[in-house]
């Protein structure tokens, strides 16, 4: 991982709430498709966990299941470390490091578009646990190829250093090993808070073009990410 820019503070000055306001919908996101895969995990660990608090809102959705989050970030930690309870846990550590402890459900909720080597990530991230789901931002529209502007505001605030649309984000799953056992967009400009009068204004004929199909849509509008689980 690039880790400079989480460890020495650049990513916290960058986006000062770590992304907690999105957490709610995110959280969401993640129960829909275990739900709908009818994964009762009794085991959840994220990786990249960030302030925790999508972690915090699963909790709420798992009231069964003992959850752990770890970061490689000091201020990440610091953000978490008052939030775990009996049940949650947050350690400022590299997960994929630390020894195998087998767990049920090991997430990676926008983290590997961050990792340099991505692929490896993803490969020790395999034998860790029965079910891995991703959350994999999908950057490479013709509107963010055309205006620029997203592809690098990604890079720089956010650290971004691969970009991806739905065929490449699948196909690098299944390259790594996985078996992909279900996935769905997810709209973050439309469904998560803070957007800009920009972005959402253009959701608008985001929408209206995912009428006539939403694959095409995606690719030519952008504005989505995927959430993507797999064995």
């Amino acid at each position: 991982m690039s880790s400079e820019m989480y460890q020495a503070g650049q990513y916290l000055e960058n986006n000062p709430d770590w992304h907690a306001a999105d957490a709610p919908v995110k959280a969401g996101w993640v129960a829909d498709i275990l739900h709908r895969n009818k994964v009762a995990p009794s085991t959840i660990v994220e990786i990249g966990c960030g302030s925790g608090e999508i972690l915090v809102n699963l909790s709420k959705a798992f009231p069964q299941a003992k959850i752990a989050g770890f970061d490689i970030s000091p201020q990440a930690c610091r953000i978490s470390a008052p939030k775990a309870t009996d049940r949650l846990s947050f350690t400022e550590a590299d997960y994929l490091a630390e020894p195998i402890v087998p767990t049920d459900v090991l997430m990676a909720i926008d983290v590997f578009e961050h990792v340099e080597d991505y692929m490896a990530f993803i490969r020790a991230m395999k034998p860790r646990a029965t079910w891995k789901l991703f959350h994999i931002p999908l950057d490479l529209s013709v509107q963010g190829m055309l205006r620029g502007y997203s592809i690098m505001h990604a890079r720089k605030s956010l650290g971004h250093l691969h970009y991806f649309y739905k065929d490449s984000a699948l196909a690098t799953l299944r390259d790594c090993g996985y078996e992909v056992v279900d996935w769905n967009y997810t709209f973050g400009t439309e469904q998560l808070p803070n957007r800009t009068l920009r972005t959402r204004l253009f959701n608008y004929p985001r929408k209206a073009l995912r009428l006539i199909s939403t694959d095409f849509a995606v690719r030519v509008t952008g504005g989505a990410s995927m959430m993507v689980l797999t064995r």
